[in-house]
């Protein structure tokens, strides 16, 4: 009997020492360092980045930056693909193109979203924001969040704000100093409610276009002139059809980063966060890199054969006056919570 107890018992340890030994081969560490397809990490992934400027742009420039950030982060897991030029779609047929996943990443103007998502008007406000900290602030701030909350429930992933600058103004008939001399002349803007109801209310006839038609359309005189940052007019030669260029600030001109939310959902979670490190990196470069930019850009601008104007800070308070009728007017389009936050904003930096 006690030999029969014995040799169950030595079976018994046999079997636990078994199961414990054989438990013991799949850790955690053992399925990481040996076998990546179990989180889909051995595959490659080819991703679609399209946008409409020239690649010596501030969105050119970060496009590729970000291309790169991301297979460095991935060991070239992940690769990104950048379509500068409108070479694949126009700015309206992105949006299309990104939901229809047959692109993974744009960079639209606020102003290209704003025509799906009223809320994004705000962004084209004259004079909206007066400085670059104040456009960090609106960013950081309730402004984007609440932008950002507003364009995800629509069905787009948003990565982060990307920078360009203000628009300033050019025109092929004389110098403009006071609202006033805007009266009458014809101005391409980007296709916005709020755009062309600023260009009305100064008296000027807002023409909607690509803005891969704009030079055509200043060197066959379609349009008087057009607005835009000092990075767009140089990059694109729009000031060698124009005589005349005012620095006016009147707008800002940033992008949104929007990811396809079907790519973003099949990315295994370390790749999605790779893709957000390169993203917020990026994004901290462009900051100040975008400054530089039209800083140089103003320089190479005005030594060429055009005549420079530059609003004072009298003068721009003239074109503030001039243009708050438009404000009243998409109020409840863009939401009083928001118009909240800029007007105090403006009420803290301003005093009014």
């Amino acid at each position: 009997m006690k030999n029969l107890i014995a040799i169950v018992s030595f079976v018994c340890l046999g079997i636990i020492a078994s199961i414990y030994v054989g438990f013991g081969q799949l850790t955690p560490a053992a399925v990481d360092s040996n076998d990546r397809e179990l989180d889909g990490l051995n595959e490659k992934y080819v991703l679609d980045f399209t946008h409409i400027v020239a690649e010596n742009t501030p969105k050119g420039r970060a496009a590729v930056r970000f291309a790169q950030k991301v297979e460095e982060k991935t060991d070239g897991w992940v690769e990104v693909n950048v379509h500068p030029n409108g070479l694949r779609y126009e700015a309206q047929e992105e949006f299309d193109a990104l939901q229809n996943n047959q692109v993974d990443f744009i960079a639209p103007a606020f102003s290209e979203i704003a025509v799906r998502d009223e809320s994004w008007m705000i962004m084209d406000l004259p004079y909206a924001f007066t400085d670059y900290d104040e456009v960090s602030k609106a960013y950081e701030g309730k402004i984007g969040e609440k932008l950002f909350e507003s364009i995800e429930a629509r069905g787009y992933k948003p990565l982060d704000f990307w920078d360009n600058g203000f628009k300033q103004l050019t025109n092929d008939v004389h110098p403009i100093e006071d609202p006033q001399d805007m009266s009458n002349l014809s101005f391409r803007v980007m296709p916005s409610e709020v755009l062309n109801d600023t260009m009305n209310q100064l008296g000027a006839a807002p023409e909607n276009a690509p803005f891969n038609e704009v030079y055509s359309m200043l060197n066959e005189g379609i349009v008087d002139g057009t607005e835009n940052t000092l990075s767009n007019i140089y990059s694109k030669g729009f000031y060698t059809e124009q005589k005349y260029l005012t620095k006016s600030n009147h707008n800002y001109l940033g992008y949104a980063v929007l990811m396809n939310p079907t790519t973003w959902r099949t990315l295994p979670s370390d790749y999605q966060s790779s893709i957000q490190e390169a993203m917020d990196e990026t994004t901290e470069w462009l900051e100040g890199y975008a400054q530089t930019m039209n800083e140089e850009m103003s320089t190479r601008v005005t030594n060429a054969s055009i005549k420079v104007t530059r609003l004072t800070d009298s003068d721009i308070e003239k074109w503030r006056q001039e243009l708050q009728p438009v404000y009243n007017r998409y109020r409840n389009e863009i939401g009083h919570e928001l118009m909240f936050e800029l007007e105090k904003m403006h009420e803290d930096e301003l005093g009014y």
